[in-house]
């Protein structure tokens, strides 16, 4: 093989390379027979050269070039010539010019691949066939340019938290079962039969002991893993970066995590990312968007109608008043004519999705409402809905009347699907936002008791602290979402760093304090040291990759991706293990299951 070492890749040739001998080693990406002359385009991850095979250079290796087949991985030695004018391809980095083949030599063939490995395989081929051959589907020069951004990324976070003085700190990968949020996927010890590790749901604990014992500015890289039921966009392995500071407030980690974000968008696609991003309260959020990653590229804000509601004489906004619920609105300006009837219903179909029992709607005309209830709705009370919704002739109103969760629900996905409908942003449009002042405690009807809303160890804020004790649904955390075009692309906290109050958290969500020291001992104890006050974040990755590449799947952002049934189609995991493993853990033996 040292005899075929390649000089160069098959994206580096130039101009300046006419004249010069070279080895090229890559993939036969496509072979072109023209009578007397053979071409074969090149491929590597750096790109594609053009090879041409020339009769008289050589029978034997002409014969073999014929014989090259997709995939085939070759060694080609040959003179670099420049392509003839009308032959120069500028769509390619290396179009002006081409190898003259002297020497090829086959190092290996392929069978034929069970799709084209190039971009179009994304569209031809079905998701489950790549995911089978995914080594197959990495050669795809999009999977290549993904994970080379992605690499770029990790980059740029070491240099920037080194330049900020951050320390990087790996935490276990076999930890304690701390169960507080989705199932943890669980390892069992072959030294201790009958005792579990736990993979990390994320390094939260041990990020806060880090803060305990002094180092005051640590990141980590981290993979993390959840045993939880997979919706779209969902990995049971994910990566984070991971984030804790110590004697910082909230703006403090904004701060580090917006310079991140500038540094990262403008080095990686160019992208300007203002600062300081909007701050919106969770009620905020929720009252104008009707969601808590609210996509600010647009407005459409939903507008508050109860009180206009209780005018009509409509008795499904009545019933609904009356119900302790409330009656809020969108008013899509100049979107009218752009949705028939049957626009509509579809309309109404995305807001049933998310629990609304219908979508009441008007167009608005110059003199009066067009719509089913506008005999329940009189001159006076329309005119007083115009201005309430700064409506004007010919635009389109969208009501929904429930209870406020699912008004919230129903408008939020109504308004994000007439956004990308009327085609209110553009498609590498960017806007970032962080959400506050979220509520610290959840009431759970199905188990009768709070819970947290982020998890057990955020801090309220210290005003609501009293609240604890008398209102605990009024008090506030020190939680902070961060949201870039309505994904939540990371959240985080200021932590709880004294022991009595986190007791206290842990009495209102009904964890007794035997078993609050059985699961979490080991924090408690510590926070007994010197525990600084101390927060953090940590920050999607692979939703980041997404979001940086233009993607709308996860899976094509990560190399070795599960399913949304968790399997990986390329080894088949999971799978069966022998009785012997089973029996060395302590575990008793199954039957391997039947296929079918």
């Amino acid at each position: 093989m040292a005899e075929y070492q390649r000089s160069h890749t098959c994206g580096e040739l130039r101009a300046q390379h006419v004249g010069q001998s070279v080895t090229l080693c890559g993939w036969v990406d496509v072979r072109r027979d023209h009578g007397g002359l053979v071409f074969i385009d090149l491929r590597d991850r750096y790109g594609v050269t053009q090879v041409k095979f020339v009769p008289a250079l050589g029978r034997e290796m002409f014969e073999t070039a014929t014989k090259l087949g997709r995939e085939f991985v070759i060694a080609v030695r040959g003179q670099v010539e420049a392509r003839p004018e009308g032959n120069r391809n500028p769509k390619l980095p290396t179009g002006a010019v081409e190898v003259v083949a002297a020497r090829v030599h086959l190092l290996n063939e392929s069978a034929l691949p069970p799709f084209e490995i190039n971009n179009v395989a994304e569209e031809t081929a079905s998701e489950d066939l790549r995911l089978k051959y995914r080594y197959l589907d990495l050669r795809r020069p999009a999977m290549q340019q993904t994970l080379i951004l992605r690499h770029r990324l990790n980059k740029i976070i070491h240099r920037y938290f080194d330049r900020l003085g951050f320390i990087e700190i790996e935490t276990p990968m076999l930890g304690k079962s701390t169960p507080e949020g989705a199932r943890d996927y669980l390892v069992p010890s072959r030294v201790h039969h009958g005792m579990w590790y736990a993979l990390p749901q994320s390094p939260q604990l041990y990020k806060q002991i880090m803060m305990v014992a002094g180092y005051d500015k640590y990141y980590q890289i981290a993979r993390c893993l959840r045993d939880e039921d997979l919706r779209a966009n969902r990995q049971p392995e994910f990566t984070q970066l991971d984030m804790e500071m110590s004697f910082v407030d909230c703006e403090d980690v904004f701060q580090v995590i917006e310079g991140l974000t500038q540094e990262v968008f403008g080095e990686l696609i160019g992208v300007n990312v203002p600062m300081p991003f909007p701050r919106l309260t969770y009620a905020e959020a929720m009252l104008k968007y009707g969601s808590d990653k609210p996509d600010l590229r647009f407005g459409l804000e939903i507008v508050e109608l109860s009180e206009w509601a209780a005018r009509t004489e409509f008795k499904v906004f009545r019933s609904i008043l009356d119900a302790k619920g409330c009656v809020r609105g969108l008013c899509a300006t100049g979107a009218a004519e752009q949705f028939s009837r049957k626009g509509i219903d579809q309309l109404e179909e995305v807001a049933k999705r998310y629990g609304a029992k219908g979508l009441a709607w008007a167009k608005v005309e110059a003199a009066k409402l067009n719509s089913p209830i506008e005999k329940f709705i009189p001159p006076e009370v329309q005119s007083a809905l115009r201005e309430r919704m700064g409506a004007k002739a010919g635009d389109l109103l969208l009501f929904v009347a429930d209870q406020e969760e699912t008004v919230c629900a129903a408008l939020g996905a109504v308004r994000s699907h007439l956004g990308a409908h009327l085609k209110l942003f553009g498609p590498r449009s960017f806007h970032f936002a962080w959400v506050i002042d979220f509520p610290l405690l959840m009431w759970d009807a199905e188990e009768n008791r709070w819970v947290a809303n982020h998890h057990p160890f955020t801090s309220p804020m210290d005003e609501d602290i009293p609240l604890l004790t008398s209102q605990p649904e009024k008090a506030r955390a020190k939680a902070y979402d961060m949201v870039i075009n309505g994904d939540e692309c990371g959240g985080g906290s200021i932590r709880i760093h004294r022991p009595d109050v986190q007791q206290q958290i842990f009495h209102l969500l009904g964890i007794p304090a035997e078993s609050a020291m059985k699961r979490f001992g080991f924090l408690l104890e510590a926070l007994k040291y010197g525990a600084p006050p101390h927060g953090g974040i940590a920050l999607g990755l692979d939703r980041w990759i997404m979001m940086l590449a233009g993607l709308n799947n996860i899976r094509d952002c990560i190399a070795f991706p599960k399913t949304q049934k968790a399997m990986d189609l390329m080894t088949g995991a999971p799978s069966p293990v022998d009785a012997k493993q089973l029996k060395e853990l302590g575990l008793p033996t199954q039957p391997a299951p039947t296929e079918g």
